[in-house]
């Protein structure tokens, strides 16, 4: 099966995913106006009653907070990461270009050239090549549920370093891959070394573990925020599939790590690197070792952990300081939430 007709397969699994989330939304009273609020989904009750529960009424927000549309789009602009990502991987290819539009500056997605472009990985696991079909169709539905949910409100894609070379132009300057940037801050190559994500079954699933873990601990954060107990839904709903994903990727390498013993070492770099970057406060744990698994990172309490959305930003912007771009997202981020925190 060529790139092109795996593709296809991978947008119809994402179009299936859609329509069963709509579906879902209907059942559950479908959408409300925006105004200070967003609606993610009304309540639901019994799936088997086809009576549409009344949708509810936006919290009024004070001025200048934070509401949920701004953090509904951040997620999205993550989602735009994550499924480029896996969208690539899998196919050689981005996100469908309509699924990118919106209001801000449209980005696009910098995939480099040679060794650490972004492109197809020619895997030789299937084990590991289905992980990234599934994930990738999932991203995919992510996307376009947080899109359809937003409606006019939603942010374009903003510009995307997706590359692991060692140089890329992007927003108009060139600079370092994203991965191979953090691949150099986090002491797993040489500082004139290339980190390519997409060269191997193994480097893919580094590269996710560099991005899933994130996503994770940014939906946890997130959900102190949100406004109306609604909207919880859909926003639990994303946060279990994205740790879905990221126990998968993690798994994956504890075991290769049985007969790899550098990827505990690899993965522990990058964690803390991670975890460098945010500030004071336990928010990043590696994948263990041969001896002990860790594959869920939690706190005492049994809890994912979390992130605020300015430690998000100081991972993905590769930035202890106070910045409003960087690594992944070289010109910023669309929308309201916009500036990491200042952290060193």
């Amino acid at each position: 099966m060529n790139d092109q007709t795996e593709f296809l397969d991978l947008m119809e699994g994402a179009e299936r995913q859609r329509l069963a989330r709509r579906r879902f939304i209907r059942l559950c009273g479908g959408a409300a106006a925006m105004t200070g609020g967003m609606s993610l989904l009304a309540g639901c009750g019994d799936d088997d009653d086809d009576t549409a529960a009344p949708a509810p009424t936006p919290t009024p927000t004070p001025s200048g907070a934070i509401t949920d549309v701004d953090i509904l789009n951040f997620a999205l602009q993550l989602e735009y990461l994550e499924g480029a990502y896996y969208a690539y991987a899998v196919s050689g290819s981005g996100v469908d270009p309509a699924l990118l539009t919106g209001t801000g500056t449209q980005g696009e997605v910098a995939t480099g050239s040679g060794a650490g472009a972004a492109r197809a990985v020619d895997f030789t696991d299937r084990v590991v090549q289905e992980y990234a079909r599934e994930i990738a169709a999932d991203e995919i539905g992510h996307i376009r549920f947080l899109r359809e949910t937003l409606g006019a409100s939603r942010v374009a894609q903003p510009a995307i370093n997706l590359s692991g070379s060692a140089s890329v132009t992007v927003a108009g300057a060139s600079t370092v891959g994203a991965f191979t940037a953090a691949a150099r801050a986090a002491g797993i190559i040489g500082a004139g070394d290339v980190f390519d994500p997409f060269a191997s079954d193994e480097n893919f699933l580094i590269g996710s573990y560099l991005l899933t873990d994130v996503g994770v601990s940014a939906y946890r954060g997130a959900a102190r925020l949100i406004t109306d107990k609604t909207y919880l839904e859909a926003s639990a709903g994303i946060l279990a599939t994205e740790c879905y994903h990221d126990a998968a990727i993690r798994s994956e390498l504890w075991r290769r790590g049985l007969t790899v013993p550098s990827l505990y070492a690899t993965v522990t770099r990058i964690s803390d690197a991670r975890d460098g970057l945010d500030g004071a406060g336990e928010t990043d744990q590696d994948i263990g070792t041969a001896t002990a698994a860790n594959i869920v990172p939690t706190d005492a309490d049994g809890w994912v952990l979390g992130r605020s959305a300015a430690q998000v930003l100081n991972v993905v912007f590769q930035s202890p300081a106070a910045v409003t771009s960087g690594g992944f997202f070289p010109a910023g981020l669309n929308g309201t939430i916009r500036s990491s925190a200042a952290n060193g």
